[in-house]
């Protein structure tokens, strides 16, 4: 039977407050054949979900096999509107499918000139120096008649925290978000509804600093986007009598300071219940002794739609224990480095305190250890009413923590009082990895762990310390392992249009988005072309040619910033690099490695020109893609000439050098050997272990296996001593750490200035655990998985490994298992996809699937190689056995 689920518009289910002029539909099929493709689809749009007889729009019947991002094509969308959608596909086997139960798209404000609200701040006089109370706002309103629907439309400079009627709006966390504030500023729609009552009502807001005029960076930087909180509102509330009331933020509401003395990002909050105004969100609330609020006049032309998934709660914690430290400290051991906050519940005195530090490790004694947080305070203090069981949990600030020092609280702090709130970016999980080496799966949930940390509305660099920024360079790196994880596709999208907004006028990009750095930092190789890899990565995992469309002229004017900083556009050798980051061959004292600068930049130069150029020739930008092809061979010949001797040597001594040149095929064929041997060789020298650092990291053991020597990268990835990815497993981490030798084998810390314990770069390592080891991959000319590669690569150490990936087509699986002297391996391809599979090893005389002859399942179209059985399937699952 054929049927369609999981509708999705622009990736969401049933989203409200979208501003795409044209969104794109998606589904998944679902039938109980194999060999399923989908033929023809046919969609319906309405504005009535009851009825589709007159839509108004109605594609008719699409021959296609396309199910993902199809554009609306109707006429011009109107505000404020839901529209309901449904789809019916036909299939290769000649089936129909019913009609799917119908999903929507709500749009939000679709022109600047709509919103009729003012900006209103609390801040009388800007503040310029140090954070302090967070203020509150709020008004009465009044609504007569049966009410239909209510919408409201919000943001703000700073977070805000919205309530209406005594409760929260909504789930989401850290809003509005972090943009470029001067350039881009989010809102949000929350469905109200249910919420309202006739009669009399009040609606409130709480404010705090946030990124727009808080603490950024290590310099004590504040105000960098503004300095002065606002907000902006607009209710719509629709009655059932056809009659429309719009609330705006204006002159009538009013404002006062409460119980938030102070709510910082890297500093934490500071709470006095006692100063608590109960009911102030409610409606006939005296706020006599209120004052009023102040008009700030700020351009609407900067408003977007919420594009990524917010922030929220994600899971709950509890500790694991209460440590007694060497010094005599009750410290909370939550188990798990994570990134949320504490909340916890309190009997006590009024006046009485809880004081919570928070930190990642304890040090080689056993004592809580916060000196890598530099100036970051990570500190939560709570001043008692002194009226029963209190409860509290911060609104403005969040920690990167594993242990919380308990520094006051009133009686015994018992470890059900305590629970840990885990945050960040709502993303879909995606994918899931584990084989037989259980330090491996420990790495595998480091991985994610540090990825749910730092994905926190952009990718941050470590969650805990006074930075927290944008650094491209680790995005880029990490990009394709954090798609394999989550579905990351609209958290890019955010993130790279920030990246596009901050982008100089000559094509530099900025080491951090949002830039709020000196206006000297940017355009560093392997970090400033994420502005073309993360576009690249996104468009291949989601098959998004949007994202391509949309970044198209930043990509370029990368290249071309890069092309006007060379030595005749060909050779990158000015500018500052960070080269490769914290590499192991560095000078003693240095974080930069031992790679040139020259040949780093030189190559990435290379493979963004290459990326540019298959990118303009799927946007069918035909010149470009002439002209960035023949510069993408031009830079190639020009590294050869730089870098390699007339007889084929790369002068340049270090693991890194050889992983980029072999990554980006940037070597003469008749080289290929010498370069490999040779790096294999540094590898051999150094006893096995790495040597590389944030740049060529995350390519090393994808180069060892495209280059036949996979059993030396299932030796780096297994090995377990400093320096490798399993010591800190073994040293009892539970996220990446951002130096190979965080904590030292004798226990004692890298140097505090720069010692994050939370930190993904590292982490890219899962890319080749989901696309090697499980050999899950997508066919570039059919991106998002529509054709999937599966080649698994079992090695010396693993028996078993298994991969799964929720694609936009349905679940991908890989499975293999070594037994006995037989490979069993299990797969599943998606309906409406295709597979080329690979049996490492196999011969067809020897091979099984499901018990019967393969040529049962591959048919005549196979391949015998050295290297295995390679045949074309359908969809379906698949179980094959042989002997190896």
């Amino acid at each position: 039977m054929l049927k369609l689920k999981d509708l999705r518009c622009e990736y969401k289910e049933n989203p409200i407050g979208i501003d795409v002029k044209k969104p794109r539909l998606s589904w998944i099929i679902a039938s109980d054949r194999k060999n399923v493709m989908q033929t023809a689809w046919h969609i319906q749009v309405s504005t009535d979900d009851s009825n589709f007889a007159a839509p108004i729009w109605d594609s008719g019947k699409v021959c296609s096999d396309n199910s993902i991002h199809l554009e609306y094509q109707g006429p011009a969308l109107a505000s404020s509107t839901r529209y309901f959608y449904r789809v019916k596909v036909s299939d290769n086997h000649g089936d129909v499918s019913e009609w799917s139960e119908p999903a929507f798209w709500e749009t939000g404000i679709l022109d600047c000139e709509e919103w009729t609200a003012d900006f209103i701040t609390p801040d009388a006089e800007a503040d310029q120096n140090e954070s302090g109370p967070c203020p509150m706002l709020r008004k009465d309103f009044q609504l007569s008649g049966e009410i239909k629907s209510a919408r409201i439309h919000v943001t703000s400079l700073g977070l805000y925290e919205l309530r209406l009627n005594g409760s929260k709006v909504g789930n989401d966390l850290l809003t509005p978000g972090w943009t470029s504030y001067k350039k881009r500023l989010q809102y949000q729609t929350y469905d109200v509804t249910g919420m309202l009552r006739q009669g009399n009502n009040a609606i409130g807001a709480l404010l705090g600093d946030g990124w727009y005029k808080g603490n950024l960076a290590w310099e004590g930087n504040r105000n960098i986007f503004g300095n002065r909180k606002a907000l902006l509102l607009q209710m719509h509330v629709r009655f059932a009598d056809n009659r429309e009331m719009i609330l705006l933020s204006d002159h009538t509401w009013k404002t006062k300071t409460g119980p938030i003395l102070a709510s910082e990002l890297y500093h934490g909050e500071t709470y006095d219940a006692g100063l608590e105004l109960p009911g102030w969100d409610m409606p006939g609330f005296d706020d006599a002794g209120w004052r009023g609020v102040d008009i700030l006049h700020v351009s609407k032309d900067i408003l977007v739609a919420q594009e990524n998934i917010p922030v929220r709660k994600m899971d709950e914690r509890k500790p694991v224990q209460i440590l007694t430290t060497p010094k005599g400290e009750r410290v909370l051991d939550m188990g798990q480095n994570m990134v949320g906050w504490i909340c916890f519940k309190v009997r006590g005195p009024k006046d009485a305190r809880v004081v919570l530090k928070h930190a990642e490790v304890l040090d080689q004694d056993g004592n809580f250890y916060n000196r890598n947080l530099r100036t970051a305070k990570q500190t939560i203090e709570y001043i008692l009413k002194g009226e029963g069981v209190e409860r509290f949990e911060p609104h403005f600030t969040f920690q990167g923590f594993r242990y919380v020092l308990i520094e006051e609280y009133p009686g015994e702090a018992l470890l059900e009082s305590f629970t840990g709130m885990v945050i960040h970016s709502d993303m879909d999980g995606t994918g899931t990895f584990e084989c037989s080496n259980e330090l491996v799966n420990k790495l595998q949930h480091n991985i994610l762990w540090g990825m749910k940390g730092n994905f926190v509305d952009i990718p941050t660099d470590c969650p805990q310390r006074d930075e927290r920024l944008g650094w491209t360079g680790d995005a880029q790196v990490f990009a394709r392992t954090a798609s394999y994880n989550m579905n990351t596709a609209l958290f890019f999208q955010k993130w790279l249009n920030d990246l596009k907004a901050d982008q100089l006028d000559n094509g530099g990009v900025p080491h951090v988005v949002p830039q709020v750095l000196k206006d000297t930092d940017h355009s560093s190789s392997g970090w400033g072309d994420a502005a073309v890899i993360c576009p690249w990565t996104i468009y291949l995992c989601f098959g998004d040619k949007r994202i391509l469309s949309s970044q198209y002229e930043s990509m370029k004017s990368w290249v071309e910033y890069i092309r006007a900083h060379s030595e005749n556009g060909l050779v990158w050798n000015s500018g500052f690099h960070f080269g490769d980051w914290l590499a192991l061959d560095s000078k003693e004292g240095s974080y930069f490695g031992a790679t040139p600068n020259d040949l780093i930049s030189t190559a990435f130069y290379a493979y963004s020109a290459e990326l540019l150029a298959r990118s303009a020739k799927i946007l069918q930008k035909n010149d470009d893609a002439k002209k960035y092809s023949e510069l993408h061979s031009n830079i190639v010949a020009a590294f050869r000439n730089e870098f390699f001797t007339p007889s084929g040597r790369l002068a340049v001594p270090t693991q890194t050098a050889h992983v980029l040149a072999l990554m980006f095929d940037l070597v003469a064929e008749k080289d290929k050997k010498r370069t490999v041997d040779t790096l294999i060789g540094y590898i051999e020298d150094n006893r096995s272990h790495l040597t590389t650092g944030f740049l060529g990291t995350p390519y090393l053991c994808h180069v060892l296996s495209k280059c036949g020597r996979h059993d030396i990268a299932c030796k780096l990835l297994l090995q377990v001593e400093y320096p490798s990815w399993l010591y800190p497993v073994t040293q009892g981490a539970t996220t990446i750490w951002e130096h190979w030798d965080g904590i030292k084998p004798d226990g004692s810390m890298w140097s505090p200035d720069m010692n994050s314990f939370n930190h993904y770069a590292y982490g890219a390592i899962g890319d080749w655990l989901y696309r090697v080891i499980a050999g899950i991959d997508t066919e570039e000319s059919q991106p998002g998985y529509k054709h999937i590669l599966i080649d698994p690569h079992p090695g010396e150490g693993l028996q078993y490994a298994s991969a799964g990936l929720e694609s936009m087509y349905g679940r991908i699986t890989s499975e293999w298992r070594i037994k006995d002297g037989e490979m069993y391996l299990n797969i599943t391809v998606p309906h409406n996809t295709t597979a080329t599979v690979t049996l490492p090893g196999a011969r067809a005389d020897k091979t099984t699937e499901n018990g019967n002859s393969v040529e049962s399942c591959a048919g005549p179209d196979y391949t015998e190689s050295d290297k295995g059985l390679t045949f074309n399937l359908g969809s379906g699952q698949y179980s094959f056995c042989y002997r190896i």
